[in-house]
């Protein structure tokens, strides 16, 4: 995926040249968690010997937000985060907590094993979801927002809207898509694919110290409503991180982050990482906070976080 992402970057600024030496920022957020470290890894990795006919991509920001990109941490988070009580009631009851702690160390084992073994993975998928996602989803919760119950399964979102605009004749003309191609919100082929061959429980964190290293920035953020890929979690992973400034990192401050004079997360930051958790958002920041989705954006691409 990440070589594929590449080509069509080559494409995208031999065809736009115009944009060829501007700062290149990736953003993404959920399933990014994977995608942005493996294409801006690439992104780095070929900048250091440009493949014959390639040019340098200017690569100075690589940003996630509430993504899934070390499970083996990550996952260690799901109980804890089951019965927090930030700004909502617990979504669990102390039973279902003690089921969920006792089957984390077997999940976490399975998700190490998986990163040289894909028989490992798909064990780990079906062994860590039935133990730490599966309890929640019970509560018809919605595991992007804990504040709220899932008003439309699965996404628990209601983005038909979305396909209604997309299969408008005149925004396929001006995307120059087929007229007859149909519009959906996931291919599931495509997602099947990647389970098979045991991507969701892979770690792809070991692909952003190389990034650091080079001086390129890195933003992690989390909304912290969202279970599904909580900012305790996130937050975790980035402790965690080898690299030569994770102890500057540990022991920086988590200061207040404000927008507008009004409190909107805590911010952690050292060198060129920060981590942010963004106060009252869930999954989607910019759709549950967009003034100050738009203002971390802005921040981070001027350099001020």
């Amino acid at each position: 995926m990440a070589k594929d992402m590449y080509s069509f970057l080559q494409l995208f600024f031999k065809g736009h040249s115009k944009y060829a030496k501007l700062p290149f920022y990736a953003f993404g957020e959920s399933y990014a968690g994977h995608y942005i470290p493996a294409v801006t890894h690439q992104i780095w990795q070929n900048n250091q010997k440009l493949p014959s006919g390639a040019i340098h991509i200017n690569l100075v920001g690589t940003s996630v937000g509430n993504g899934l990109t070390d499970p083996s941490i990550q996952y260690g988070y799901y109980a804890e985060m089951a019965i927090s009580t930030n700004h909502h009631e617990p979504a669990v009851n102390k039973l279902v907590y003690d089921a969920m702690k006792l089957a984390t160390p077997a999940c976490v084992a399975f998700i190490k094993a998986c990163q040289t073994n894909v028989t490992a993975c798909l064990l780990a998928t079906d062994t860590c979801n039935a133990a730490l996602l599966i309890p929640y989803t019970l509560t018809n919760k919605n595991p992007y927002d804990m504040r709220i119950k899932c008003a439309k399964p699965p996404l628990c979102y209601d983005f038909s809207n979305v396909g209604v605009y997309l299969e408008r004749p005149e925004v396929k003309a001006a995307l120059n898509v087929d007229a007859k191609r149909k519009w959906s919100d996931c291919n599931r082929a495509v997602a099947v694919g990647f389970e098979l061959d045991g991507d969701w429980m892979h770690s792809y964190q070991q692909m952003i110290p190389d990034q650091l290293a080079a001086g390129i920035k890195v933003l992690i953020y989390a909304g912290d409503q969202d279970y599904i890929c909580n900012w305790l979690g996130n937050q975790a992973w980035v402790r965690a991180l080898s690299w030569p400034h994770a102890g500057d990192f540990n022991t920086a401050a988590v200061n207040n982050w404000t927008v507008g004079g009004a409190a909107a997360g805590t911010m952690q930051s050292a060198y060129n990482l920060t981590f942010l958790r963004v106060f009252d958002a869930g999954h989607m920041v910019p759709r549950d906070q967009p003034k100050n989705a738009l203002a971390m954006v802005s921040d981070f691409i001027a350099g001020k976080l």
